[in-house]
């Protein structure tokens, strides 16, 4: 069974930092994608970062983000990360890690759909 779980979020002052984790268990793909995402209530989830494996790597942001935020991964110990700096009241949102076997068409406002979610972590920027 795979379990996504973040932790990691909190309140913090705008300027400030934060590092999101989730812990990845059962998944196995060798090959696969996996991406931070983030929701306001009211509005729609929104894919902020995402890292594809195929043998290579490579990260993609929204443009919002760029040069702020940093995914990452420790695959010996199956936890990917979301690094967080300088953030703004706008960042305000409840972040979600997700992972998907299909590798392709990784990347923020990609359409093709992540088959395992993780709970959410609340991170609040004041200002």
């Amino acid at each position: 069974q795979v379990q996504l779980v973040e932790s990691g979020g909190g309140s913090v002052q705008a300027g400030g930092s934060l590092r999101l984790s989730c812990v990845v268990s059962g998944f196995t793909e060798r090959s696969y994608c996996m991406a931070w995402f983030r929701q306001v209530p009211g509005k729609e989830r929104e894919g902020v970062a995402t890292v594809a494996h195929y043998g290579g790597t490579s990260t993609s942001y929204i443009d919002s983000v760029k040069g702020r935020f940093t995914i990452s991964q420790d695959n010996a110990k199956n936890i990917l990360y979301l690094q967080m700096n300088s953030l703004k009241p706008e960042d305000t949102a409840m972040y979600y890690c997700a992972a998907r076997q299909n590798w392709h068409y990784c990347y923020p406002g990609s359409r093709v759909d992540f088959s395992y979610w993780g709970q959410g972590t609340q991170v609040t920027v004041s200002s």
